[in-house]
């Protein structure tokens, strides 16, 4: 399998198809609970579609830290292979694999103990509150796959394989397709038979990561050993702060659904609905950040800083004009994806307004996503940290509370919209007078 080396070449040819099987495996990720919300949606209705849309915000937000770990493991490891340091990258898997099975077994322990005091404290409704708890539960006890096979993604990606990964997660969402509506359905299992589904397939792909990279030997994984000290610390130093970085982001979201859940029933269906078409425009954006973050690392690693200016600028247009195409795709289409999910017409009329008005403002927001992916390449997780909390706690959850509560239902995407504006700005300022360059991960 090919493992490009991003320091030569060009850079354009490079993103276009570096990035190409990471947005097909983001696509193919989005698609567990894509197709959950679909089947639960379809066949029980929007109650059950809002406890799973409720529970999955909360499942994210404290995945995130472990998965915005993962962002870390891309830097280190890109850096190493841009420096040719083979034997460091060995040390540093090792080290990671110790690192954050632990990490990961800690945090699915405390969410299943936790997870209903959690979904009070986001205002569920208490129509769907049984239901939420149930699919949350479920759900953490197989957060051991959802990490491990994310996990083997980013070191693959880091050392220039991107189509890898996109075999495993084909797999598990084959045998998600077939479980969801057998579970649900079939069984009579209702929400529960979805969150079965999920880990189930998750667990496919895990095991799939682990034989398949073992026996072509496209990671250096050696029996796990206690790290080194230093190793240790480069963990805490770039993984607490990009871990943070995702629990910021997730946490903002949850807070915005606190907001919608205030709006009641409807609201909230209609929200889940738009959701999960709101992931799938994101997609494109995500993918590039992700590229750029393994490209940036190395080429940062070689000190090809002219290779890296390249990158911003193709990174920056590219995912503009992408991102522009799909939103007249949503515009016009909204309320045909709306309903793919649910049928309630005030559900369905709040979705289709709601992603109109988002549409257009995704181009913008997208440019986050490339320059902060060049600045974790390299290494300057915290101002990217702070970058992160500005946007959601400083613009984007105050201006959706307050537009909402001058603008109704409607201001919840009103809100958002301006805060993808502003926190834009703040991070084309931080990318071009910022001291990131500065950073060093590696002494000589």
């Amino acid at each position: 399998m090919q493992q490009y080396d991003f320091t030569q070449g060009s850079i354009l040819k490079q993103l276009l198809f570096f990035s190409g099987p990471i947005l097909l495996t983001n696509l193919l990720q989005v698609s567990y609970q894509l197709i959950d919300s679909l089947w639960v949606g379809n066949l029980l209705g929007a109650n059950a579609l809002g406890a799973v849309t409720i529970s999955g915000t909360i499942l994210v937000t404290v995945l995130s830290f472990i998965l915005g770990i993962n962002n870390a493991t891309l830097t280190i490891l890109a850096q190493q292979r841009g420096k040719g340091d083979e034997q460091g990258i060995v040390s540093y898997v090792n080290a990671f694999v110790v690192l954050l099975f632990s990490l990961s077994i800690l945090v699915g322990i405390a969410g299943f103990l936790l997870s209903e005091q959690l979904l009070l404290m986001l205002n569920t409704p208490a129509e769907m509150l049984r239901e939420a708890n149930l699919y949350l539960r479920i759900n953490f006890i197989g957060i051991l796959f959802l990490f491990g096979y994310n996990f083997i993604g980013t070191i693959l990606r880091a050392l220039g394989d991107s189509k890898t990964p996109l075999k495993f997660v084909f797999a598990a969402v084959l045998l998600n397709t077939v479980l969801d509506p057998l579970f649900i359905s079939v069984f009579g299992w209702g929400v529960q038979g979805a969150a079965y589904a999920t880990v189930l397939s998750q667990g496919l792909a895990f095991v799939l990561g682990v034989l398949y990279t073992i026996r072509k030997r496209l990671v250096p994984f050696t029996i796990p050993h206690l790290p080194r000290a230093d190793e240790v610390r480069q963990f805490l130093r770039l993984g607490i702060p990009s871990g943070l970085q995702m629990t910021v982001i997730f946490a903002g979201v949850t807070a915005i659904m606190s907001v919608v859940n205030s709006f009641g029933g409807n609201v909230v269906a209609g929200f889940g609905a738009s959701q999960r078409i709101d992931s799938l425009i994101l997609l494109p954006a995500t993918a590039l950040g992700t590229a750029v973050n393994s490209m940036a690392g190395q080429n940062i690693g070689g000190n090809r800083w002219d290779r890296v200016r390249q990158l911003a600028l193709y990174g920056s247009l590219y995912n503009f004009v992408i991102m522009l195409v799909v939103a007249f795709i949503i515009f016009f289409f909204a309320e045909y994806f709306i309903r793919l999910f649910i049928q309630e017409p005030e559900a369905v009329a709040f979705g289709k307004d709601y992603l109109r008005i988002i549409a257009f403002f995704y181009p913008i927001i997208g440019l986050n996503f490339i320059l902060n992916g060049i600045v974790r390449g390299a290494g300057a997780m915290y101002p990217v940290l702070v970058l992160n909390i500005v946007s959601f706690w400083v613009l984007r959850y105050p201006l959706t509370y307050l537009c909402s509560t001058y603008f109704g239902d409607n201001g919840i995407a009103i809100g958002m919209g301006i805060s993808f504006i502003l926190s834009s700005l703040f991070a084309s300022a931080y990318y071009f007078w910022g001291r990131w360059r500065k950073k060093t991960l590696f002494s000589e």
